[in-house]
Protein backbone atom coordinates (compact mmCIF):
# COMPACT_ATOMS: atom_id res chain seq x y z
CA UNK A 1 0.00 0.00 0.00
CA UNK A 2 1.42 3.38 -0.98
CA UNK A 3 1.08 6.54 1.08
CA UNK A 4 -1.91 7.88 -0.89
CA UNK A 5 -3.86 4.65 -0.37
CA UNK A 6 -3.15 4.69 3.35
CA UNK A 7 -4.09 8.34 3.68
CA UNK A 8 -7.30 7.85 1.69
CA UNK A 9 -8.33 5.00 3.98
CA UNK A 10 -7.90 7.29 6.97
CA UNK A 11 -9.64 10.22 5.29
CA UNK A 12 -12.76 8.16 4.56
CA UNK A 13 -13.26 7.66 8.30
CA UNK A 14 -13.69 11.37 8.96
CA UNK A 15 -14.74 13.03 5.67
CA UNK A 16 -17.61 12.10 3.30
CA UNK A 17 -16.00 10.02 0.57
CA UNK A 18 -12.63 10.86 2.05
CA UNK A 19 -12.55 14.21 0.25
CA UNK A 20 -13.55 17.85 0.64
CA UNK A 21 -14.84 18.20 -2.92
CA UNK A 22 -16.58 15.35 -4.80
CA UNK A 23 -14.61 15.18 -8.04
CA UNK A 24 -11.41 14.54 -6.07
CA UNK A 25 -12.68 11.09 -5.08
CA UNK A 26 -11.79 9.52 -8.47
CA UNK A 27 -15.23 7.89 -8.71
CA UNK A 28 -15.44 8.54 -12.45
CA UNK A 29 -11.99 7.13 -13.23
CA UNK A 30 -11.66 4.37 -10.63
CA UNK A 31 -8.88 3.78 -8.15
CA UNK A 32 -7.90 6.02 -5.29
CA UNK A 33 -7.06 9.72 -5.37
CA UNK A 34 -3.45 10.81 -5.11
CA UNK A 35 -2.46 12.82 -2.06
CA UNK A 36 -0.04 15.57 -3.03
CA UNK A 37 2.35 17.26 -0.64
CA UNK A 38 4.24 19.70 -2.84
CA UNK A 39 4.00 21.68 -6.04
CA UNK A 40 6.76 23.45 -7.92
CA UNK A 41 6.44 25.05 -11.33
CA UNK A 42 4.64 22.68 -13.69
CA UNK A 43 4.97 19.71 -11.32
CA UNK A 44 3.22 18.11 -8.38
CA UNK A 45 4.81 15.62 -5.96
CA UNK A 46 2.82 13.02 -4.08
CA UNK A 47 3.38 11.59 -0.60
CA UNK A 48 5.64 8.90 -2.12
CA UNK A 49 7.72 11.60 -3.85
CA UNK A 50 6.51 10.66 -7.34
CA UNK A 51 6.62 13.51 -9.84
CA UNK A 52 3.68 14.50 -12.07
CA UNK A 53 3.35 17.07 -14.83
CA UNK A 54 0.26 18.95 -13.67
CA UNK A 55 -2.52 20.09 -16.01
CA UNK A 56 -5.09 20.65 -13.25
CA UNK A 57 -3.39 23.67 -11.72
CA UNK A 58 -5.66 23.57 -8.66
CA UNK A 59 -8.54 23.74 -11.17
CA UNK A 60 -7.22 26.84 -12.88
CA UNK A 61 -5.62 29.40 -10.58
CA UNK A 62 -1.99 28.33 -10.88
CA UNK A 63 -1.40 30.24 -14.11
CA UNK A 64 2.18 31.02 -13.04
CA UNK A 65 2.81 27.44 -11.98
CA UNK A 66 3.03 26.17 -8.43
CA UNK A 67 4.89 28.05 -5.70
CA UNK A 68 5.99 30.97 -7.84
CA UNK A 69 8.77 32.58 -5.77
CA UNK A 70 7.44 36.15 -5.98
CA UNK A 71 3.92 35.13 -4.97
CA UNK A 72 5.18 32.98 -2.11
CA UNK A 73 7.48 35.76 -0.91
CA UNK A 74 4.62 38.27 -0.89
CA UNK A 75 2.43 35.87 1.09
CA UNK A 76 5.12 35.28 3.69
CA UNK A 77 5.65 39.00 4.15
CA UNK A 78 1.92 39.63 4.52
CA UNK A 79 1.54 36.75 7.01
CA UNK A 80 4.10 38.36 9.30
CA UNK A 81 1.55 41.13 9.90
CA UNK A 82 -1.31 38.78 10.79
CA UNK A 83 -3.71 36.49 8.98
CA UNK A 84 -7.09 38.20 9.23
CA UNK A 85 -8.55 41.35 10.78
CA UNK A 86 -12.21 41.37 9.76
CA UNK A 87 -11.68 45.05 8.98
CA UNK A 88 -10.74 47.21 5.98
CA UNK A 89 -7.16 47.04 4.69
CA UNK A 90 -5.27 49.04 2.09
CA UNK A 91 -4.40 45.92 0.09
CA UNK A 92 -8.03 45.06 -0.70
CA UNK A 93 -8.56 48.52 -2.21
CA UNK A 94 -5.35 48.16 -4.21
CA UNK A 95 -6.50 44.83 -5.68
CA UNK A 96 -9.98 46.24 -6.34
CA UNK A 97 -8.49 49.16 -8.30
CA UNK A 98 -6.27 46.79 -10.26
CA UNK A 99 -9.22 44.58 -11.27
CA UNK A 100 -11.37 47.57 -12.24
CA UNK A 101 -8.56 48.86 -14.45
CA UNK A 102 -8.15 45.49 -16.18
CA UNK A 103 -11.88 44.84 -16.65
CA UNK A 104 -13.68 48.07 -17.60
CA UNK A 105 -17.13 46.45 -17.16
CA UNK A 106 -16.36 46.30 -13.43
CA UNK A 107 -16.83 49.80 -12.02
CA UNK A 108 -17.23 48.60 -8.42
CA UNK A 109 -16.33 45.28 -6.85
CA UNK A 110 -17.01 43.33 -3.65
CA UNK A 111 -14.52 40.71 -2.44
CA UNK A 112 -15.79 37.36 -1.18
CA UNK A 113 -14.22 34.00 -0.35
CA UNK A 114 -15.20 31.64 -3.16
CA UNK A 115 -16.69 31.41 -6.62
CA UNK A 116 -19.88 29.92 -5.19
CA UNK A 117 -20.27 32.91 -2.90
CA UNK A 118 -19.66 35.28 -5.80
CA UNK A 119 -22.27 33.73 -8.12
CA UNK A 120 -24.81 33.33 -5.32
CA UNK A 121 -24.44 37.03 -4.53
CA UNK A 122 -24.65 38.08 -8.19
CA UNK A 123 -27.96 36.23 -8.57
CA UNK A 124 -29.34 37.93 -5.46
CA UNK A 125 -28.30 41.33 -6.83
CA UNK A 126 -29.90 40.64 -10.22
CA UNK A 127 -33.17 39.75 -8.51
CA UNK A 128 -33.01 42.68 -6.11
CA UNK A 129 -32.07 45.21 -8.77
CA UNK A 130 -34.72 44.14 -11.30
CA UNK A 131 -37.47 43.11 -8.87
CA UNK A 132 -37.83 39.82 -10.79
CA UNK A 133 -37.31 36.23 -9.69
CA UNK A 134 -36.40 34.05 -12.65
CA UNK A 135 -32.84 33.30 -13.76
CA UNK A 136 -31.64 31.77 -17.03
CA UNK A 137 -28.67 29.41 -16.96
CA UNK A 138 -27.32 26.82 -19.37
CA UNK A 139 -26.94 23.05 -19.35
CA UNK A 140 -23.51 21.93 -18.21
CA UNK A 141 -22.53 25.32 -16.79
CA UNK A 142 -21.58 25.05 -13.13
CA UNK A 143 -21.90 28.18 -11.03
CA UNK A 144 -21.22 26.77 -7.59
CA UNK A 145 -23.45 24.75 -5.32
CA UNK A 146 -25.98 27.35 -4.18
CA UNK A 147 -29.59 26.14 -4.40
CA UNK A 148 -30.76 28.32 -7.28
CA UNK A 149 -27.91 27.28 -9.55
CA UNK A 150 -27.54 23.55 -8.89
CA UNK A 151 -29.83 22.63 -11.77
CA UNK A 152 -28.35 20.70 -14.71
CA UNK A 153 -24.94 21.78 -13.52
CA UNK A 154 -21.63 20.56 -14.82
CA UNK A 155 -18.33 19.56 -13.24
CA UNK A 156 -18.62 17.50 -10.07
CA UNK A 157 -22.37 17.15 -10.41
CA UNK A 158 -21.86 15.45 -13.77
CA UNK A 159 -19.06 13.30 -12.42
CA UNK A 160 -21.41 11.86 -9.84
CA UNK A 161 -24.09 11.30 -12.43
CA UNK A 162 -26.46 13.58 -10.49
CA UNK A 163 -26.77 16.97 -12.17
CA UNK A 164 -29.28 18.00 -9.48
CA UNK A 165 -29.00 17.61 -5.73
CA UNK A 166 -31.24 16.42 -2.93
CA UNK A 167 -31.97 19.21 -0.52
CA UNK A 168 -32.75 21.78 -3.21
CA UNK A 169 -36.45 22.77 -2.90
CA UNK A 170 -38.45 22.37 -6.10
CA UNK A 171 -39.65 25.94 -5.67
CA UNK A 172 -36.04 27.11 -6.11
CA UNK A 173 -35.54 25.09 -9.26
CA UNK A 174 -38.77 26.46 -10.70
CA UNK A 175 -37.21 29.91 -10.75
CA UNK A 176 -34.24 28.67 -12.80
CA UNK A 177 -34.76 28.29 -16.55
CA UNK A 178 -32.12 25.97 -17.98
CA UNK A 179 -31.39 26.27 -21.70
CA UNK A 180 -28.96 24.71 -24.17
CA UNK A 181 -25.54 26.35 -24.33
CA UNK A 182 -24.75 27.88 -27.73
CA UNK A 183 -28.44 27.94 -28.75
CA UNK A 184 -29.40 31.60 -29.31
CA UNK A 185 -32.76 30.71 -30.88
CA UNK A 186 -33.85 29.00 -27.67
CA UNK A 187 -32.79 32.05 -25.65
CA UNK A 188 -34.85 34.37 -27.84
CA UNK A 189 -37.88 32.07 -27.63
CA UNK A 190 -37.79 31.91 -23.83
CA UNK A 191 -37.43 35.68 -23.51
CA UNK A 192 -40.32 36.24 -25.92
CA UNK A 193 -42.48 34.17 -23.56
CA UNK A 194 -41.22 35.25 -20.13
CA UNK A 195 -38.82 38.16 -20.64
CA UNK A 196 -40.55 40.44 -18.15
CA UNK A 197 -40.13 37.81 -15.40
CA UNK A 198 -36.41 37.17 -15.95
CA UNK A 199 -33.96 38.97 -13.67
CA UNK A 200 -30.88 37.91 -15.55
CA UNK A 201 -28.81 35.42 -17.46
CA UNK A 202 -25.80 33.78 -15.85
CA UNK A 203 -23.34 32.08 -18.18
CA UNK A 204 -19.79 30.83 -18.33
CA UNK A 205 -18.63 32.79 -21.39
CA UNK A 206 -16.37 29.82 -22.04
CA UNK A 207 -18.00 26.79 -20.46
CA UNK A 208 -15.40 25.05 -18.32
CA UNK A 209 -17.42 22.50 -16.40
CA UNK A 210 -18.47 20.20 -19.22
CA UNK A 211 -14.82 20.23 -20.26
CA UNK A 212 -13.95 23.30 -22.38
CA UNK A 213 -16.73 24.55 -24.67
CA UNK A 214 -16.15 27.95 -26.33
CA UNK A 215 -19.09 30.15 -27.34
CA UNK A 216 -20.20 29.89 -30.95
CA UNK A 217 -20.19 33.13 -32.94
CA UNK A 218 -23.34 35.09 -32.13
CA UNK A 219 -24.21 33.31 -28.87
CA UNK A 220 -22.83 35.80 -26.36
CA UNK A 221 -23.98 38.64 -28.62
CA UNK A 222 -27.52 37.25 -28.44
CA UNK A 223 -27.40 37.18 -24.63
CA UNK A 224 -26.36 40.83 -24.54
CA UNK A 225 -29.11 41.79 -26.98
CA UNK A 226 -31.99 40.05 -25.18
CA UNK A 227 -30.90 41.40 -21.79
CA UNK A 228 -30.87 44.92 -23.22
CA UNK A 229 -34.26 44.41 -24.87
CA UNK A 230 -36.02 43.00 -21.80
CA UNK A 231 -34.23 44.86 -19.00
CA UNK A 232 -32.50 41.76 -17.58
CA UNK A 233 -28.92 41.67 -16.33
CA UNK A 234 -26.19 39.71 -18.08
CA UNK A 235 -23.89 37.97 -15.60
CA UNK A 236 -20.60 36.52 -16.82
CA UNK A 237 -19.32 33.81 -14.51
CA UNK A 238 -15.61 34.33 -15.08
CA UNK A 239 -14.53 32.46 -11.96
CA UNK A 240 -12.63 30.12 -14.25
CA UNK A 241 -11.93 32.33 -17.29
CA UNK A 242 -11.14 35.62 -15.55
CA UNK A 243 -7.43 36.47 -16.03
CA UNK A 244 -7.09 32.93 -17.43
CA UNK A 245 -8.09 32.91 -21.11
CA UNK A 246 -6.89 36.51 -21.48
CA UNK A 247 -5.81 39.27 -19.12
CA UNK A 248 -9.26 40.84 -19.31
CA UNK A 249 -11.05 37.51 -19.23
CA UNK A 250 -13.43 36.12 -21.83
CA UNK A 251 -15.31 39.42 -21.99
CA UNK A 252 -12.23 41.11 -23.43
CA UNK A 253 -11.57 38.19 -25.78
CA UNK A 254 -15.07 38.26 -27.29
CA UNK A 255 -15.82 41.97 -26.92
CA UNK A 256 -19.01 41.55 -24.86
CA UNK A 257 -19.57 43.69 -21.77
CA UNK A 258 -21.67 42.07 -19.04
CA UNK A 259 -23.59 43.93 -16.35
CA UNK A 260 -22.09 41.83 -13.55
CA UNK A 261 -18.99 39.62 -13.44
CA UNK A 262 -18.03 36.96 -10.93
CA UNK A 263 -14.36 36.16 -10.36
CA UNK A 264 -12.17 33.75 -8.42
CA UNK A 265 -9.22 31.39 -8.85
CA UNK A 266 -6.47 33.41 -10.60
CA UNK A 267 -7.32 36.62 -8.73
CA UNK A 268 -6.29 34.86 -5.53
CA UNK A 269 -3.02 33.47 -6.81
CA UNK A 270 -4.03 30.08 -5.42
CA UNK A 271 -5.53 31.35 -2.17
CA UNK A 272 -9.28 30.96 -1.46
CA UNK A 273 -10.95 34.05 -2.90
CA UNK A 274 -13.77 35.31 -5.09
CA UNK A 275 -15.39 38.58 -6.12
CA UNK A 276 -18.36 40.06 -7.92
CA UNK A 277 -18.57 43.42 -9.58
CA UNK A 278 -20.12 45.42 -12.34
CA UNK A 279 -21.93 48.62 -13.23
CA UNK A 280 -21.83 51.26 -10.53
CA UNK A 281 -25.60 51.74 -10.40
CA UNK A 282 -26.14 48.01 -9.91
CA UNK A 283 -23.45 47.71 -7.24
CA UNK A 284 -25.04 50.59 -5.35
CA UNK A 285 -27.86 48.18 -4.54
CA UNK A 286 -25.49 46.15 -2.32
CA UNK A 287 -25.41 46.75 1.46
CA UNK A 288 -24.52 49.05 3.09
CA UNK A 289 -25.46 51.36 0.18
CA UNK A 290 -28.55 49.39 -0.82
CA UNK A 291 -30.99 46.77 0.35
CA UNK A 292 -29.37 43.66 -1.20
CA UNK A 293 -27.61 42.08 1.76
CA UNK A 294 -24.22 40.38 1.47
CA UNK A 295 -21.50 39.99 4.07
CA UNK A 296 -18.46 37.89 4.94
CA UNK A 297 -16.09 37.90 7.90
CA UNK A 298 -13.09 36.76 5.88
CA UNK A 299 -13.88 38.74 2.72
CA UNK A 300 -10.88 40.75 1.54
CA UNK A 301 -8.51 38.58 3.55
CA UNK A 302 -5.11 40.33 3.42
CA UNK A 303 -3.15 37.18 2.59
CA UNK A 304 -5.42 36.30 -0.34
CA UNK A 305 -5.47 39.92 -1.54
CA UNK A 306 -1.67 40.05 -1.47
CA UNK A 307 -1.31 36.80 -3.43
CA UNK A 308 -3.86 37.97 -5.97
CA UNK A 309 -2.32 41.38 -6.50
CA UNK A 310 1.16 39.92 -6.97
CA UNK A 311 -0.20 37.39 -9.47
CA UNK A 312 -2.03 40.02 -11.52
CA UNK A 313 1.09 42.18 -11.68
CA UNK A 314 3.10 39.24 -13.03
CA UNK A 315 0.59 38.17 -15.68
CA UNK A 316 0.43 41.70 -17.09
CA UNK A 317 3.85 41.11 -18.69
CA UNK A 318 3.81 41.67 -22.48
CA UNK A 319 3.25 38.47 -24.43
CA UNK A 320 2.33 36.44 -21.34
CA UNK A 321 -1.04 35.22 -22.58
CA UNK A 322 0.03 34.89 -26.20
CA UNK A 323 2.78 32.45 -25.19
CA UNK A 324 0.48 30.30 -23.06
CA UNK A 325 -2.15 30.24 -25.80
CA UNK A 326 0.36 29.22 -28.47
CA UNK A 327 1.78 26.49 -26.24
CA UNK A 328 -1.67 25.13 -25.48
CA UNK A 329 -2.66 25.19 -29.14
CA UNK A 330 0.51 23.29 -30.04
CA UNK A 331 -0.13 20.69 -27.34
CA UNK A 332 -3.69 20.11 -28.52
CA UNK A 333 -2.50 19.74 -32.12
CA UNK A 334 0.03 17.13 -31.00
CA UNK A 335 -2.59 15.15 -29.11
CA UNK A 336 -4.93 15.30 -32.10
CA UNK A 337 -2.20 14.03 -34.40
CA UNK A 338 -1.36 11.14 -32.07
CA UNK A 339 -5.04 10.18 -31.78
CA UNK A 340 -5.49 10.34 -35.55
CA UNK A 341 -2.44 8.13 -36.08
CA UNK A 342 -3.88 5.56 -33.68
CA UNK A 343 -7.32 5.74 -35.31
CA UNK A 344 -8.98 6.94 -32.09
CA UNK A 345 -12.03 9.24 -32.40
CA UNK A 346 -10.82 12.37 -30.65
CA UNK A 347 -11.35 16.11 -30.76
CA UNK A 348 -10.09 19.08 -28.74
CA UNK A 349 -11.19 22.58 -27.76
CA UNK A 350 -8.94 25.37 -26.55
CA UNK A 351 -9.24 29.00 -25.46
CA UNK A 352 -6.03 30.61 -24.26
CA UNK A 353 -4.38 28.30 -21.74
CA UNK A 354 -7.63 26.43 -21.10
CA UNK A 355 -8.36 23.19 -22.95
CA UNK A 356 -10.66 20.21 -23.22
CA UNK A 357 -10.55 16.94 -25.12
CA UNK A 358 -13.27 14.46 -26.00
CA UNK A 359 -13.32 10.91 -27.28
CA UNK A 360 -15.82 11.58 -30.02
CA UNK A 361 -16.02 11.66 -33.80
CA UNK A 362 -17.85 14.99 -33.62
CA UNK A 363 -15.58 17.58 -35.23
CA UNK A 364 -16.57 20.44 -32.93
CA UNK A 365 -18.06 20.04 -29.46
CA UNK A 366 -20.47 22.90 -28.75
CA UNK A 367 -23.02 21.78 -26.15
CA UNK A 368 -23.97 19.58 -23.22
CA UNK A 369 -25.65 16.83 -25.27
CA UNK A 370 -22.57 16.33 -27.43
CA UNK A 371 -20.32 16.18 -24.37
CA UNK A 372 -22.56 13.61 -22.70
CA UNK A 373 -22.48 11.41 -25.82
CA UNK A 374 -18.67 11.22 -25.89
CA UNK A 375 -16.90 7.97 -24.93
CA UNK A 376 -16.24 8.36 -21.21
CA UNK A 377 -14.90 4.80 -21.01
CA UNK A 378 -12.10 5.75 -23.39
CA UNK A 379 -11.38 8.75 -21.20
CA UNK A 380 -10.95 6.49 -18.14
CA UNK A 381 -8.36 4.36 -19.95
CA UNK A 382 -6.57 7.44 -21.24
CA UNK A 383 -6.59 9.16 -17.84
CA UNK A 384 -5.20 6.17 -15.94
CA UNK A 385 -2.53 5.43 -18.56
CA UNK A 386 -1.40 9.05 -18.45
CA UNK A 387 -1.37 9.07 -14.64
CA UNK A 388 0.77 5.93 -14.54
CA UNK A 389 3.31 7.78 -16.67
CA UNK A 390 3.38 10.87 -14.49
CA UNK A 391 0.84 13.13 -16.21
CA UNK A 392 -1.85 14.58 -13.93
CA UNK A 393 -5.14 15.42 -15.65
CA UNK A 394 -8.48 16.21 -14.06
CA UNK A 395 -10.11 12.91 -12.92
CA UNK A 396 -13.28 13.56 -14.90
CA UNK A 397 -14.13 13.93 -18.60
CA UNK A 398 -16.19 16.99 -17.66
CA UNK A 399 -13.37 19.18 -16.39
CA UNK A 400 -11.14 21.58 -18.30
CA UNK A 401 -7.37 21.34 -18.27
CA UNK A 402 -4.92 24.20 -17.86
CA UNK A 403 -1.47 25.06 -19.14
CA UNK A 404 0.62 27.41 -17.02
CA UNK A 405 3.53 29.71 -17.77
CA UNK A 406 5.78 27.12 -16.11
CA UNK A 407 5.00 24.47 -18.73
CA UNK A 408 7.65 24.24 -21.43
CA UNK A 409 8.92 21.90 -24.10
CA UNK A 410 10.26 19.39 -21.57
CA UNK A 411 6.80 18.98 -20.03
CA UNK A 412 5.06 18.89 -23.41
CA UNK A 413 7.44 16.20 -24.68
CA UNK A 414 6.74 14.06 -21.61
CA UNK A 415 3.01 14.57 -22.14
CA UNK A 416 3.16 13.63 -25.80
CA UNK A 417 5.18 10.47 -25.09
CA UNK A 418 2.65 9.42 -22.45
CA UNK A 419 -0.26 10.21 -24.76
CA UNK A 420 1.24 8.07 -27.50
CA UNK A 421 1.21 5.11 -25.11
CA UNK A 422 -2.31 5.94 -23.94
CA UNK A 423 -3.71 6.06 -27.47
CA UNK A 424 -1.94 2.80 -28.26
CA UNK A 425 -3.57 1.23 -25.18
CA UNK A 426 -6.96 2.38 -26.49
CA UNK A 427 -6.14 1.06 -29.94
CA UNK A 428 -5.38 -2.36 -28.42
CA UNK A 429 -8.55 -2.28 -26.34
CA UNK A 430 -6.71 -2.38 -23.03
Amino acid sequence: MNQSEALFAEAQKVMPGGVNSPVRAFQRVGGNPIFFKKGKGAYLYDEDDREFVDYVGSWGPMILGHAHPQVISSIKAAADNGLSFGAPTAIETELAKKICSIMPSIEMIRMVNSGTEATMSAIRIARGFTGRDKIVKFEGCYHGHSDSLLVKAGSGALTLGEPDSLGVPSSFAEKTLTLEYNNPDQVREVFSQAGDEIAGIIVEPVAGNMSCIPPEKGFLECLREVCDEYGALLIFDEVMTGFRVALGGAQSLYGIQPDLTTLGKVMGGGMPVGAFGGRRDIMHSVAPLGAVYQAGTLSGNPIAMTAGLETLKLIEAPGFFETISENTQSLMASLQSLADSAGIPFTTNQVGGMFGFFFSDTDRMTNFSQVMSSDTGAFVTFFNTMLEQGISLAPSPFESGFVSAAHGQTEFSKTEAAAKSAFEALQQGV
